[in-house]
């Protein structure tokens, strides 16, 4: 993290006790004991993604309802030209990795093309993937060099610019990016919503929510679109209810 110029670490219930200060972390941060010291350790995945609009987890595995599947440079191409997301990439442990539940509520899955009959990467080695890409793809928009993502939100600006100037109405606003937390509040209100109507049974879902939510992960929910499915959600409920 710290030689491609990233510091910001967060730690979901770690192994260890006092696992800032375990000698084998302290000794494995040759030279980074900063990013170590200043880790952040939570209980759970919701609190380490409080504030966060776009989450990534990266996979080896390919989910049957997984969101949909970036390559490491588009995310860091989407992430750098995005700079209003506040974006944060997920890792899972070494033996494990990340489960299903996990996976399902991020924006995208990263998976790393690499050899399919020898596609082994350790954690520090796929982390060291994610963050070169990330890295080259923020010197580029330094150097004024267009990423795909950013020549795409140039073309749609321009095109809204001109639109206003002939007098036609402005297109393409875009509101601010719902968070993890308020899209996840929202599943939780739709899927109340749905039980209410009868549409979905609560004792045999079968896997109508994880279709929606890879339905809705397609997207960029906007704050205010959530709004408006969770008003509908409550309309629901509280005519059924």
């Amino acid at each position: 993290m710290k030689t491609m110029g990233f510091g910001e670490l967060v730690l979901v219930t770690p192994r260890f006790e006092g696992m800032l200060e375990h000698e084998e972390a302290v000794a494995f941060a040759s030279g980074a004991q900063d990013i170590l010291a200043s880790a952040r350790i939570v209980g759970s995945m919701a609190e380490a993604l409080e504030g966060i609009h776009f989450a990534a987890a990266v996979s080896a595995r390919l989910r049957e309802y997984s969101p949909p599947v970036l390559a490491p440079r588009q995310f860091a191409e989407q992430a750098a030209a995005g700079a209003e997301l506040n974006a944060a990439l997920i890792f899972g442990n070494e033996r494990f990795g990340l489960p299903n539940g996990i996976v399902e509520k991020c924006n995208a899955l990263i998976n790393i093309p690499a050899n399919p009959d020898y596609s082994s990467l350790n954690l520090a080695q796929a982390a060291q993937v994610l963050v070169y890409e990330c890295r080259m793809a923020a010197l580029a928009l330094q150097a004024g060099t267009p990423l795909p993502g950013a020549a795409a939100t140039a073309a749609t600006t321009a095109a809204t610019t001109a639109a206003t100037t002939a007098g036609a109405p402005a297109i393409g606003f875009q509101g601010e990016a719902a968070s993890l937390a308020q899209i996840d509040g929202m599943y939780a209100h739709l899927e109340q919503a749905l039980v209410a109507l009868g549409f979905l049974d609560a004792n045999n879902p079968r896997k109508l929510m994880p279709r929606l939510k890879r339905m809705f992960s397609r997207t960029q929910l906007e704050t205010e679109e959530v709004n408006i499915l969770r008003g509908i959600a409550r309309k629901i409920t509280d005519k059924f209810n």
